[in-house]
């Protein structure tokens, strides 16, 4: 026990990655997707993929879908190549105001707006292919970044990375209310059986496949509103002072489950459609 308990210590101390979702989470939005679409749109993107030297980024290959959905964050590496994108993959809009996704996206630079961007390149088949399979990437991640509700909504805390948190019994300096979500909490919840990779039922996709962009935004900074804030500050989240640094407990992390595990599914049902408009 002693050395287990050493081990789980040493992985919490291994700096986390400044990405949504982490790898666990992008990939699984994009199976999930990969699932539902036509075979049609499958085999466009089985084509847009196997195009992959035309980006020229060997160190952030994208010839899977798993691989296609975290390669906007692989390339995060390669400086200002593309630091152009950095904003595209958040909008934070504060939850203890109405809602107003306008000022939280000037200028098309947010993750709604770029999703909504991204699905327009793809569907035209006009625009040259290695164009298409960059927006087809950008596409399948950013709607992985909307669903996780950190990227959506706020405290005016950078979607969570300045709000200390614990972890269950496990707690770091550096842990946060956004890698909590982005990580340990995502793995926890998208690893609990029954697996959410898995052929969904036309009422399914249809319930949680509708709505808008605006609507899925509105929906997900909900959620860090009352699940993420409203659990980790215990009630109101807008009435109290934020505690030098909230615990999780066991029985609070059991209660984000579900969830957590919702947004992931509602991410590749609307990934899938959108996919299935652009390609199908």
């Amino acid at each position: 026990m002693t050395r287990l308990l050493a081990f789980l210590t040493a992985l919490l101390l291994i700096p986390a990655p400044a990405s949504a979702w982490w790898e666990y989470g992008h990939e699984t939005v994009g199976q999930i997707a990969y699932k539902q679409v036509t075979p049609k749109t499958r085999a466009a993107i089985r084509r847009l993929l196997a195009k992959g030297a035309l980006l020229e980024t060997p160190t952030c290959p994208i010839n899977t879908i798993e691989k296609a959905a975290y390669w906007a964050d692989c390339i995060k590496e390669l400086g200002p190549r593309f630091s152009y994108a950095y904003s595209w993959h958040y909008q934070n809009v504060d939850i203890c105001k109405p809602f107003d996704l306008k000022a939280a996206c000037k200028d098309g630079h947010c993750v709604s707006a770029q999703i909504e961007r991204n699905a327009k390149l793809l569907k035209d088949r006009t625009v040259p292919e290695r164009e298409r399979l960059m927006a087809l990437a950008f596409l399948i991640h950013f709607m992985g970044d909307l669903h996780q509700p950190l990227h959506a909504g706020d405290k005016g805390d950078l979607g969570g990375n300045r709000a200390k948190a614990a972890y269950g019994a496990f707690s770091t300096e550096r842990m946060n209310l956004h890698s909590i979500w982005d990580g340990y909490l995502a793995e926890r919840a998208i690893s609990t059986p029954p697996s959410i990779v898995r052929i969904y039922s036309p009422s399914e996709r249809a319930e949680m496949g509708a709505g808008t962009v605006e609507d899925w935004s509105r929906e997900s900074w909900a959620v860090a509103r009352d699940s993420v804030y409203g659990m980790a500050y215990g009630g109101d989240p807008c009435s109290i002072t934020p505690p030098a640094r909230s615990m999780l407990t066991n029985e609070k992390i059991e209660s984000l489950i579900a969830p957590l595990r919702l947004e992931v599914e509602r991410g590749g049902i609307r990934l899938a459609r959108m996919l299935d408009e652009a390609l199908g």
